[in-house]
């Protein structure tokens, strides 16, 4: 099956994003559709919301929190259902369960019952088919939170694989800076050994010990600025071979990953059987470049 019978079978690629505010979510999202804009939002409906009402919500929201202890989630002004969608991509629908990192019931139950939900509705278009959740590893964010440990202890995602983002990452790299800097190296060294010190060092850190020892551990973790690394780790965890073709290629921004799946799952089918003359290539180009349609040019 190519990749446009693909897409009319399961629609868009669709992404719940987790994570506590101010953890970088919006930008991982850019950077993985390759833009600067802010993501169209819509409905349940398919209508477009206006991102000026939305921010004006929250701006009296915040007013009405500071008065009254609400949160823009108790006044229903935030929709985990609502659709982002960036025009750069939209191949890709993303979710944002914002307001779940104050760690109240209510927002854990709505991340809940709407994971449940998407995993059991029976168009593959409308399903959840994964979840990036974002931990800052900014020094005011280092330890897990209440959400944090309440999801990983509590939720079970079925087969919808959950891939753990630890963004601001290079925040590690000053505390391995100062360790380099305790061992002599010199400011030049020390500067230059920082990222390699702060990688090998973060596996053997709480943040992994922690999510090791979880009832619904994440199936992978990625730790960004790398967003090559979430492109790879994402479709590395995909157990349906279509849903794996659908995301390689939607993503535009990591072409050796598109080659590579492409060459893995599509030549060891051909070669065999494809006649050696320029048609039987032209076949095996063809089903190639179904992994990457966005710059795959037919003969």
């Amino acid at each position: 099956m190519d990749t446009s019978e693909i897409r009319e079978k399961i629609g868009r690629f669709r992404i719940l994003v987790v994570g506590r505010a101010n953890a970088g979510k919006t930008t991982i999202l850019q950077r993985v559709c390759n833009t600067r804009d802010d993501p169209e939002i819509h409905n349940s409906a398919g209508v477009k919301i206006d991102l000026a009402v939305i921010e004006a919500s929250r701006e009296v929201c915040c007013v009405l929190s500071r008065r009254q202890e609400l949160t823009c989630s108790q006044r229903g002004l935030h929709d985990i259902e609502n659709e982002m969608v960036f025009r750069s991509n939209p191949g890709f629908v993303f979710h944002d369960s914002r307001g779940f990192e104050s760690g109240g019931k209510d927002e854990f139950e709505k991340v809940k019952e709407f994971i449940a939900g998407r995993s059991k509705e029976i168009k593959i278009t409308n399903r959840l088919h994964a979840i990036w959740y974002c931990i800052p590893m900014d020094e005011a964010h280092r330890s897990f939170t209440a959400a944090e440990q309440k999801f990983f202890s509590e939720c079970d995602t079925g087969t919808i694989p959950v891939i753990v983002v630890f963004t601001k990452f290079d925040a590690l790299y000053d505390i391995a800076y100062s360790q380099l800097r305790k061992e002599g190296k010199s400011l030049k060294d020390a500067r230059e050994l920082a990222p390699k010190r702060a990688e090998e060092t973060f596996p053997d850190g709480p943040q992994l010990k922690f999510l090791q020892g979880v009832r619904w551990p994440p199936k992978g973790h990625v730790c960004l600025p790398n967003c090559g690394a979430l492109i790879e780790r994402t479709a590395g965890t995909l157990n349906d071979e279509m849903l794996e073709q659908l995301f390689v290629s939607t993503q535009q921004t990591h072409l050796e990953i598109c080659m590579r799946y492409a060459i893995k799952r599509t030549l060891p089918k051909h070669l065999d059987s494809v006649k050696s003359t320029t048609e039987g290539y032209k076949e095996i180009v063809g089903t190639l470049g179904n992994w990457f349609p966005h710059i795959y040019v037919s003969w």
